[in-house]
C-alpha cells in the first residue's frame, strides 16, 4: 500500500514538522512493515510553469517530425515575451495549456535545464511529459495537456503536487484494513495520540424501494450488496488533477473520471467499487455462482471459462462480472477517448466471502486491487458509506444527479464479542499493563469493551484477524511496544544431548563437506515435468508424489520423491551465474507414498490427541526415508602451478557415496547398473551388506546426456543418491576402531587380464574372497586397453597388502596368499595373470 503523506495528513493533523521517515518510524513501532519512504520530486527546481502554446511550426527535413512552438509563460521568463521551444511530441495543439520548464530548472533525475541549440533551432526549455517530470504512467505517454481554466505562468509544482513523501508498506494477510488510507490513518492517529478524521463517516440516506433492482441467489458468498444510481453525467469530464495525483502517487493509473473515482474511493476507504454503464445492463443484477464451464470476457479481454464455484455478478443475459476480482467488458464504461460516452452509471460496493474470492483470484490466476482486499477482509459496514462518497463525488466532479433509489441487501449477521480476563495481556506478554491500559488500548483500535475483571470485547467490524482473546492480548502489546518487553531467557531443561542417529547426521553433512562440497537447502516441491526431464519412466516409483491441496506454486505442486531436481536446479543457476566448478550436495527427507496411508479425520485443538488419533495421523503419512544426494560439474581438481588439474567424473560422485558409509562404518559394495537419469554405461548401484542379505541403497554416476540437454546442465554433470535409512540399518553395533598391527605389511602386486564387460568390482570381490584374512587392503591402480591385451580385453592391475596381527609374514606367505586370490578370479571371472 503506497500511502502520500499530502493526502494522510487530512485525515489526522501531524505537527508540521514530521517528516515521512519520522512516520515511518511510528508505524513500524505499532507493527507495521513501512519498507521505504519514497521522496518525490527530490532535487525538483523550477521555474516550472503553466504555459500556453500560441504557434506550432512544423520542422521538414529530419528523420522524425519536429514541431517549433512559441509558448506564452506570462511573466515567469523575465520578459513576458512568448518562449520558442523545440518538441517532438504532437498529441497537443495550438491553444492548448502545458507545462513547461524553463533554463536554470533542474528535473528529477538531477536533469539540468539549459538553452541549446537543436534541429537548426534554438530551444529555451522544454515541454513536459508525465516521464519527464517523474509523475508515473497516465497513459497518455505524451505531452501533459491541463484543463484551460489554470492560468498561464502559475507554479506548476505545487498545481502538479511534484513534491511529496510516500510511504511503501507491506500490508500482511492479517491487517486487510491497512490497505486504505482510512486505515493507515487510523493506526498514525493511535501512534501519535491524535484523533482520527473517519472519511467513513458519512450520511447515508436509508434503503428503499427505488433503488435498482438487486437479487442475491448465495447470501453466503455475498452477504451484502449496496447499488446506487448516478444519471446526466457530463460525457467530457475528467477528472482533476488532484484526483489523478493522488491515484499515480498510490500506484494506479488514471483511466477516466467514472473509473478514476471508484479507485479514489477503494484507496480511501478499503471498498472495492464497480460502475456499470446502466444502458448496458439487462435486468436485475444478480449475484450467484458460475455454472460450470459459463465464459465470461473480462475488462482485460480475456475470456474465463468460469468454474462452478466461481461468484460471479449476472444481468438477465448471464454473468458481466466476476465478483470482487473483476468486472466484465459487456457493461464496461464507456470510452471517451473511442468516442463513446456514458452518462448513467450504477455504482456497486458489496461485500463479498474472503476465501471465495481468493480462490477464484488463483484459479484465475487474476490477482487484481480489488481481490487482494477482499481475500484479506473488508469492512462491511463500509459498502454503503463507500457507495455515498462515490455518489458525491460523481455529482461533484461529472455534474451528474444522484436518484434517490438506494438499495442495499444485506443477510443477517451479529457483532463479533470475545470474552478476556482484564489481565489476559498481562500474563501473555509478562507485563503488568493494568486494566485501564488494555481498556484504552481495545477501544483505540475500535473495540467496545464492557466489564470489570471479565472483559467482554465487540470487535470492529474492519477487524476480522480479532478472534480470541490471544488477538485481542496482541493488540495492547503491540500498542505499549514490543521493545518494552522484558527479555528474558527460560531456563532450559536439562537434556542428554544429541541422539546416536543425530550425531550420525551430522558426520555425515561434515564429511560431505570435508571432501569440498557445499550444502544447498532447496525446497521440498516438485512438478511432473522435471520428472519427464530426469527420464523416468512412467511405472517408476518416483512418479507416485504426495500432491500438495494449497501449492505455492502450480507448477511444482507434489512433495519430492527425489533430492536430485532441487540439487539439479541449484547446480543449474550457479552455473548461469558463472561458477562452473559446482560441488554441492543436501541431507533431507523424501516423500514415498506407498498406496495404504489411510485418510484421517481433521482433529479439534482444544485438547490433546489420544493415542489413537495420533497413530491414525501416523497411518496417513507416506513413507519418509532422510537420503543425501551430490551433484558435481566441472573442474573437481583445480589447475596450477602444482599440476593440470582433472574434471569431475563418475567416480568422484561414487566416491562421495563411500565417504558417508565410512562414516557409518559400513562397507559399499559397487556394482554397474542401468537406471535414470543416469547414463545407462556409467550408472553404479550402490549396495550394502545386513544379515547376510545385499540392500540397495543408492546410485551413482554421470547423468544421461539427453537429461542434462533437457535440464540445461554442464557437460558430464555427474550425481549421487543414497538413502541414509537404510545405511543405519546395516550398522552393526557401535563402531569398532581399527586394530593397528606393529609388522610390516607385505606388498603384491598383480595385473589380470579380462573381458571388457566384466565389472572391476566383481573382479575386486573375487580376490578379497581369496585372499583371505591376511589381505589388509586392496586397490585398483591402473586400467589398461591395447593391442597387447587383445580386442575386447582389458588389464585390471591391483595393489594388494597383506599383513598378520601377531607376525611378520614370510615372502611364501603372502606369495601364497596372492596366488589364491587369483586362482579364485580365475574361477569367478575368467580372469588371466598378465604375462603368464
Amino acid at each position: 500500500m503506497r500511502v502520500p503523506l499530502s493526502w494522510l495528513r487530512e485525515y489526522v493533523d501531524l505537527p508540521a514538522t514530521e517528516t515521512g521517515r519520522d512516520v515511518q518510524a511510528k508505524l513500524v513501532a505499532v507493527g507495521l512493515e513501512v519498507e521505504t519512504v519514497e521522496q518525490i520530486g527530490a532535487g525538483l527546481k523550477g521555474p516550472l510553469v503553466v504555459g500556453q502554446v500560441l504557434t506550432i511550426e512544423e520542422l521538414e527535413g529530419f528523420k522524425k517530425p519536429i514541431r517549433f512552438c512559441t509558448v506564452d509563460v506570462g511573466s515567469a521568463n523575465g520578459t513576458g515575451e512568448p518562449q520558442e521551444i523545440v518538441c517532438g511530441a504532437r498529441n497537443f495543439a495550438v491553444g492548448d495549456k502545458v507545462v513547461v520548464v524553463l533554463p536554470g530548472a533542474v528535473l528529477p533525475g538531477d536533469f539540468a535545464i539549459a538553452a541549446r541549440k537543436t534541429y537548426g533551432r534554438t530551444s529555451h526549455g522544454m515541454i513536459c511529459s508525465t516521464d519527464e517530470l517523474g509523475m508515473g504512467d497516465d497513459g497518455t505517454h505524451g505531452i501533459i495537456v491541463l484543463p484551460p481554466e489554470h492560468e498561464v505562468g502559475t507554479d506548476a509544482i505545487e498545481l502538479l503536487e511534484l513534491v511529496d513523501e510516500v510511504l511503501d508498506i507491506a500490508v500482511t494477510p492479517d491487517r486487510g484494513y491497512c490497505l486504505s488510507m482510512r486505515g493507515v490513518a487510523r493506526e498514525t492517529a493511535i501512534a501519535y495520540g491524535l484523533p482520527l478524521r473517519d472519511p467513513a463517516l458519512l450520511d447515508v440516506p436509508a434503503p428503499n424501494a427505488f433503488g435498482y433492482p438487486v437479487k442475491i441467489a448465495d447470501p453466503i458468498g455475498c452477504d451484502r450488496f449496496t447499488a446506487r444510481t448516478v444519471v446526466g453525467l457530463e460525457p467530457e469530464a475528467r477528472s482533476p488533477i488532484w484526483l489523478q495525483r493522488r491515484l499515480q502517487k498510490a500506484g494506479m493509473r488514471p483511466i477516466s473520471l467514472a473509473v478514476d473515482i471508484t479507485n479514489y474511493v477503494m484507496l480511501e476507504l478499503g471498498q472495492p467499487l464497480h460502475a456499470y454503464d446502466r444502458t448496458r445492463i439487462d435486468g436485475p443484477i444478480g449475484v450467484r455462482r458460475a455454472q460450470q464451464g459459463e465464459k465470461l470476457t473480462t475488462l482485460d479481454g480475456t475470456v474465463r471459462v468460469l468454474d462452478a464455484e466461481d461468484l460471479v455478478i449476472t444481468d438477465d443475459r448471464g454473468p458481466i462480472g466476476l465478483a470482487g476480482v473483476m468486472g466484465g467488458a459487456n457493461t464496461e464504461i464507456a470510452d471517451v477517448k473511442n468516442g463513446e460516452n456514458t452518462t448513467e452509471v450504477v455504482i456497486e460496493a458489496a461485500h463479498f466471502d474472503a476465501i471465495s474470492i481468493a480462490r477464484t483470484a488463483r484459479r484465475h490466476k487474476l490477482s487484481s486491487e480489488a481481490s487482494k482486499r477482499f481475500e484479506r477482509g473488508v469492512d462491511p459496514q463500509a459498502a454503503a458509506a463507500a457507495a455515498q462518497r462515490t455518489v458525491d463525488l460523481l455529482v461533484l466532479l461529472a455534474g451528474g444527479t444522484a436518484e434517490a433509489g438506494v438499495t442495499e441487501v444485506t443477510a443477517p449477521s451479529a457483532p463479533r464479542t470475545i470474552a478476556m480476563p482484564a489481565d489476559h495481556p498481562d500474563r501473555v506478554a509478562g507485563v503488568a499493563y493494568g486494566r485501564e491500559t488494555v481498556v484504552r488500548r481495545l477501544q483505540q483500535v475500535g473495540c467496545d469493551v464492557y466489564g470489570q475483571d471479565e472483559l467482554l470485547v465487540t470487535v470492529p467490524s474492519w477487524r476480522p484477524d480479532l478472534s480470541e482473546p490471544n488477538d485481542l492480548a496482541e493488540e495492547v502489546i503491540r500498542l505499549e511496544g514490543y521493545e518494552n518487553l522484558p527479555s528474558t531467557l527460560p531456563t532450559p531443561p536439562s537434556g542428554r544431548g544429541l541422539t546416536d542417529r543425530q550425531r550420525l547426521h551430522r558426520r555425515f553433512g561434515r564429511a560431505l563437506a570435508g571432501a569440498g562440497y557445499v550444502e544447498a537447502l532447496n525446497y521440498p516441491f516438485i512438478g511432473d515435468a522435471v520428472l519427464d526431464q530426469l527420464g523416468l519412466d512412467a511405472d517408476d516409483g518416483r512418479r507416485r508424489t504426495v500432491k500438495l491441496v494449497n501449492p505455492l506454486s502450480d507448477e511444482e505442486p507434489a512433495l519430492r520423491t527425489t533430492l536430485l531436481p532441487g540439487l539439479l536446479g541449484a547446480l543449474r543457476r550457479n552455473d548461469g551465474r558463472g561458477s562452473h566448478d559446482l560441488a554441492l550436495f543436501e541431507t533431507g527427507l523424501v516423500f514415498r507414498p506407498t498406496g495404504d496411508e489411510t485418510r484421517t479425520e481433521r482433529l479439534t485443538v482444544d485438547r490433546r490427541p489420544t493415542d489413537d488419533e495420533i497413530a491414525g495421523l501416523n497411518a496417513a503419512l507416506p513413507r519418509q526415508p532422510r537420503r543425501a544426494a551430490v551433484v558435481l560439474a566441472g573442474a573437481r581438481e583445480q589447475a596450477g602451478w602444482w599440476g593440470k588439474g582433472r574434471p569431475a567424473d563418475w567416480a568422484d560422485s561414487i566416491e562421495a557415496a563411500r565417504a558417508i558409509a565410512r562414516e557409518a562404518g559400513v562397507e559399499l559394495t559397487v556394482r554397474s547398473d542401468q537406471h535414470a537419469p543416469w547414463h545407462p554405461g556409467r550408472c553404479a548401484a550402490l549396495f550394502v551388506t545386513s544379515a547376510g542379505e545385499e540392500t540397495l541403497v543408492g546410485h551413482a554416476g554421470e547423468l544421461h546426456p539427453r537429461v542434462i540437454k533437457e535440464l540445461h546442465l554442464p557437460e558430464r554433470t555427474c550425481a549421487m543418491e543414497i538413502e541414509l535409512d537404510l545405511l543405519e540399518q546395516a550398522v552393526d553395533g557401535a563402531l569398532q576402531a581399527p586394530r593397528i598391527s606393529t609388522f610390516p605389511v607385505a606388498t603384491q602386486d598383480v595385473a589380470l587380464i579380462v573381458a571388457q564387460d566384466v565389472p572391476a568390482t566383481t573382479v575386486e570381490e573375487a580376490l578379497r574372497a581369496g585372499a583371505g584374512q591376511l589381505l589388509e587392503s586392496l586397490r585398483l591402480f591402473d586400467v589398461f586397453t591395447g593391442d597387447q591385451i587383445g580386442e575386447g580385453k582389458k588389464s585390471l592391475a591391483y595393489a594388494l597388502r597383506f599383513r598378520a596381527p601377531d607376525r611378520t609374514l614370510t615372502v611364501d606367505e603372502a606369495t601364497a596368499a596372492r596366488d589364491a586370490a587369483v586362482a579364485l578370479a580365475a574361477e569367478r571371472t575368467g580372469a588371466v595373470l598378465r604375462g603368464a
